[in-house]
């Protein structure tokens, strides 16, 4: 197995400095030392497990650059650059762009009359790529990426604004194998689930507003947010290891650990070749 490669960016700016989804709040706000002890804990985490860590620049006036996973989908050494439904985001495209550009990644862009959030919405489960839509991103966006990969494309409609991105209510363990928030679905999407991946764990509803989802498979580790013990102890019985590291502040604006990482390598799920 090839090292895992991550992109990650410190959250020297992150704040809550405006409201795009129920989660923020710029009246709560967030606690820039403990977001940063919280990030570095999961940055220590990950290279504790060998993965190999890029880190980008942080900006100021880009709060949710953090958040590197919403940059685009990785897919080989071709960058599918996202465009963000929400103007203040859109601000962080050009810097991701020009990261992946100087990283040796070939830059493209979806027509503009879609929008598409990266891999926040974007996630491959063996050779199919799962894509949430409706709330952030477009089902052109994901049929458009469908034909340019030569790749089965199955949409899914996210249905509770809690759940604004599909990365917050799934997330592929290995080719066949994924843990999911069923209620973040409509039931169209839910027997799509069923019907294409064979052993899907559900979480309940208190540890998918942890965000447990929002994980990190790296082989057979799993970094979920605290306070996911039930999760915990189903990857447990799968035959996962389940590692708990806090990520409460970043929480706070509706994002966690998969928020938080991109895979430059591609999901460790994802089979490129055939």
């Amino acid at each position: 197995m090839t090292t895992p490669c991550i992109l990650m960016c410190p959250p020297d700016f992150y704040g809550i400095e405006y409201e795009i989804n129920p989660w923020m709040s710029r009246s709560r706000g967030s606690a820039p030392d403990k977001a940063k002890s919280q990030w570095n804990h999961l940055h220590e985490t990950l290279l504790g497990l060998g993965v190999h860590v890029e880190l980008m620049e942080p900006r100021q006036g880009l709060p949710d650059l953090v958040f590197t996973a919403n940059a685009g989908l990785v897919f080989e050494k071709r960058f599918f650059s996202s465009r963000f439904r929400h103007g203040v985001r859109a601000r962080e495209t050009p810097y991701f762009d020009d990261w992946f550009a100087r990283h040796g990644f070939q830059v493209e862009h979806l027509p503009p009359d879609v929008y598409f959030e990266g891999a926040g919405d974007a996630l491959f489960c063996g050779t199919t790529l799962f894509a949430g839509y409706r709330i952030r991103s477009d089902v052109g966006g994901h049929q458009y990426l469908g034909k340019i990969l030569q790749r089965l494309v199955l949409p899914l409609e996210l249905v509770d604004p809690r759940f604004y991105h599909l990365d917050t209510c799934f997330c592929p363990l290995a080719p066949g194998e994924a843990i999911y928030f069923p209620d973040a679905f409509d039931r169209y999407g839910c027997k799509v689930l069923q019907s294409h991946i064979s052993r899907l764990l559900p979480v309940n509803q208190d540890e998918a507003v942890r965000f447990g989802c929002n994980a990190v498979v790296v082989g057979k580790h799993v970094i979920v947010n605290t306070g996911c013990d039930m999760l915990a102890a189903d990857l447990r019985a799968w035959g996962y290891q389940p590692i708990a590291v806090e990520l409460d502040e970043f929480l706070k604006a509706g994002g966690n650990a998969k928020c938080l990482t991109l895979r430059l390598d591609g999901e460790e799920a994802a089979v490129w070749d055939e």
